[in-house]
């Protein structure tokens, strides 16, 4: 990567943002982490301790420092994006925010779904909605990500949003949700899914950890999806599942409900990983790295 560079990550305490900042340490960038101090960054980072909510508290924490990158594992609504924004701005050489498939939302093609359908640039932001409110903010996730991209896309910081699919592997997989399916399927309990299962696109844990490190040495700026080539629909990864219990095939049980399994989606829910590929990043496969995700969550006595 050639000269180190001055990090900060703001969250990224557990699962893939532990593994990004593992990345950053062993590539000799100086790594500042920030978080409200209930976790530890490992050996060889600095730690700031803030409440990012709090503008006069995050701006005591970061002083008179700036750096090179700072990669946001944390932001989930414009108003933590405008204090950000506030703080930060003049300080940084590139703004890396971790987004979501989340803000395509209410796109529903059959094709995966590109950057483009989401721009920042022209989307709405309402610092006035109840943010604060975790039962709001937890409704309205995917909105939370658009508008807080809409509010640093805006900010004249050199700025990235990563997109990222689902995320699947690990040990530390804190989700539960492969949990669920290999419950089910080892009592034989039927696994509810829609009429019809759309398939979706993931990334393995190590995949965006990998992604996240190579965007943050990047020149481009504005959206970008973060997914490996292929899609997989809920039979299919419950099938992988069944196949690492050695148990029989899962029973599915179709409902009408909203209330369906993990990862059985009503609609198409992949996205267009074109713009990463041309921009130098090499993707995995799915279905290749699957039986080895599945088996590093599950654990090989479950």
């Amino acid at each position: 990567m050639g000269t180190a560079r001055d990090v900060l990550v703001i969250g990224g305490n557990r699962y893939f943002g532990k593994r990004l900042i593992g990345r950053l340490l062993a590539a000799g960038d100086r790594v500042t982490v920030l978080n409200r101090g209930s976790t530890a960054p490992p050996p060889g980072a600095v730690h700031l301790i803030a409440d990012r909510n709090d503008e006069n508290a995050l701006a005591e924490a970061i002083g008179t420092r700036t750096f090179d990158v700072v990669l946001d594992q944390v932001c989930y609504t414009p108003r933590q994006a405008a204090i950000a924004r506030r703080v930060l701005a003049g300080r940084t050489g590139r703004y890396v925010l971790t987004s979501t498939v989340e803000v395509y939302e209410h796109e529903d093609s059959g094709l995966p779904v590109p950057e483009s359908a989401v721009d920042p640039a022209t989307y709405a932001v309402d610092l006035d909605l109840p943010w604060d409110d975790p039962g709001f903010l937890e409704s309205h996730y995917g909105e939370g990500k658009r508008q807080a991209e809409a509010v640093l896309h805006g900010s004249g910081l050199p700025f990235v949003s990563v997109r990222v699919a689902h995320v699947l592997g690990g040990d530390d997989d804190f989700t539960g949700r492969l949990q669920h399916y290999a419950d089910r399927i080892r009592t034989g309990a039927p696994i509810a899914v829609p009429p019809v299962a759309r398939p979706a696109t993931y990334l393995h844990v190590e995949e965006i950890a990998d992604f996240l490190f190579w965007a943050a040495g990047e020149e481009f700026t504005g959206p970008v999806n973060a997914a490996s080539h292929g899609e997989l629909g809920v039979e299919e990864l419950c099938a992988e599942v069944a196949a690492h219990l050695g148990a029989a095939g899962p029973v599915f049980a179709v409902t009408g409900s909203a209330e369906v399994s993990p990862f059985a989606f009503r609609r198409h829910y992949a996205m267009d990983n074109s713009r990463a590929v041309r921009l130098g990043f090499s993707f995995g496969t799915v279905r290749q790295w699957l039986p080895n995700a599945v088996a590093e969550t599950l654990g090989k006595d479950n």
